[in-house]
């Protein structure tokens, strides 16, 4: 039975406006043009596989349902109160396969040494072996690397099958598209020839292939990035966790937006007592210390969550409505610094000569500002989203670090990092919690820094016209 949270359906709303823009700027040069040129960079194209790969993983865990259970009648249909998701599904094994504790990536026995019972009835302290990791090793300590190392060469194996078939399938199309011969297409992607920088996406795509096909063989097996203080696998709380930064980044953004483009327009444009309740606006709103306004606001929210509790049917959903009210406060707080660019290019613009002759025809000043003012302001629009989006992946986890971010039982780089706090301070270090979040985080937000300069270059006149 499929369950529909607020943030779900804000996210595939958002999805739909992304594909609805993409059919509106096929039919327009000024469009068309600087997207043609992202497209023409090695590196924004590589960025770009990257995230369509992150946004996959964030569609999938937004797809949730009540299970069905079995029923020994035919005729009665069962649901669990449980809410999972297609993700849940696709990585059903890492979610199962729990320990006791901690264990180390990889390996076959548990991080700590607890107490074992002997075949002649003593106990000891010592490592016992994982439920799970390694436990089809009859000697672990001395068959372990040899079995890692040939698990990996097999997932190598797998992966570079599939991407030569992926990379023979696309280089097909295009020689199909350009209506040329294979071997011609096939030199003109090993000498980078096509306008479009095929050959990074296919060196992306390949080398995303053969890393997921090695890590999907070991974990079939092992736990990859071993686990933590409950015996939960922390690959499959990093891979939970990228819907959580694509939300705060993406949805923070759609609550930013209108009120920074409607308020800098409407200040570059009237000017007098309009731009100043706006200026005095925006200045009251930054005078404020964003996290303490942040923490009033999500402990307002416990507190009605706490009176309420029969409004909600479940811990996944009281969850989500902290993600969508810690977006409202960050978009709330972020939009700021966007008007004040708005406000300034606007100030230039309305002096120009179309917007003159615009008034002394007797246009409308909402069809100015939409039609002359607003197209002239979107280089400034895309650059601003595209940078601001890694700068509140990266707010997420340090308002969840300081326990003001997402809830606690929503998977989030944040948490993972909050959790592993004093886990740093045990001897030896437990590191891999906080490591998988960093790279899956530092992944996220390079792919996005990258991306975002080639849509600057792009879109920012001045660099296009040099």
């Amino acid at each position: 039975m499929p369950v529909i949270f607020i943030t779900d359906a804000l996210i595939f709303i958002l999805v739909l406006m992304v594909f609805t823009y993409v059919f509106y700027a096929r039919h327009y040069e000024h469009l068309r043009t600087p997207w043609h040129a992202v497209a023409c960079r090695p590196l924004a194209m590589s960025a770009a596989i990257i995230l369509v790969i992150y946004i996959v993983v964030g569609l999938l865990d937004s797809v949730h349902f009540h299970p069905k259970l079995e029923s020994t009648k035919s005729s009665d249909t069962t649901y669990s109160t449980e809410v999972t998701s297609l993700l849940d599904l696709v990585l059903d094994d890492l979610n199962k396969n729990t320990e006791r504790t901690y264990s180390a990536p990889l390996a076959s026995y548990s991080f700590a040494k607890e107490m074992t019972d002997l075949s002649s009835g003593k106990q000891i302290r010592a490592y016992a072996r994982l439920k799970y990791g390694g436990a089809h090793l009859d000697n672990p300590e001395l068959d372990s690397l040899a079995d890692i190392t040939k698990k990996i060469f097999i997932g190598l194996v797998y992966g570079l099958s599939v991407s030569f078939v992926l990379s023979s399938f696309i280089i097909f199309i295009l020689s199909k598209t350009h209506k040329i011969r294979f071997k011609q297409a096939f030199n003109k992607i090993c000498k980078n020839e096509f306008p479009v920088a095929w050959t990074a996406m296919i060196i992306t795509i390949s080398i995303t292939l053969i890393s997921m096909s090695i890590i999907y063989n070991l974990s079939q097996y092992y736990h990859v990035l071993g686990t933590d203080k409950v015996g939960q696998d922390v690959l499959f709380q990093a891979i939970k966790s990228v819907r959580t930064g694509l939300l705060i980044g993406s949805l923070t953004t759609l609550v930013m937006l209108p009120f920074a483009v409607m308020m800098g327009l409407m200040a570059g444009y009237f000017r007098g007592w309009i731009d100043d309740v706006i200026q005095y606006l925006y200045t009251t709103l930054n005078s404020i210390p964003g996290v303490l306004l942040i923490a009033a606001s999500i402990l307002l929210l416990q507190v009605y969550i706490g009176n309420h509790s029969d409004d909600f049917n479940s811990i996944e959903e009281r969850a989500d409505l902290r993600l969508l009210f810690l977006c409202v406060i960050l978009g709330i707080t972020s939009w700021t610094g966007l008007c004040r660019l708005l406000r300034a290019e606007t100030l230039k613009l309305r002096e120009v000569d179309y917007v003159k002759a615009a008034q002394a025809f007797g246009v409308g000043n909402i069809s100015i500002m939409l039609r002359h003012l607003l197209p002239n302001l979107m280089h400034i629009v895309m650059i601003t989203i595209v940078i601001d989006f890694s700068g509140l992946v990266l707010a997420e986890a340090v308002l969840s670090y300081i326990n003001i971010g997402v809830d606690p039982s929503m998977n989030s780089w944040g948490n993972m990092i909050n959790g592993a706090r004093m886990e740093m301070a045990r001897e030896p270090i437990v590191w891999w919690s906080l490591a998988a979040a960093f790279v899956f985080m530092f992944v996220l937000v390079l792919a996005a820094n990258l991306f975002s300069d080639a849509v600057r270059d792009a879109f920012d006149p001045r660099i296009r016209q040099q």
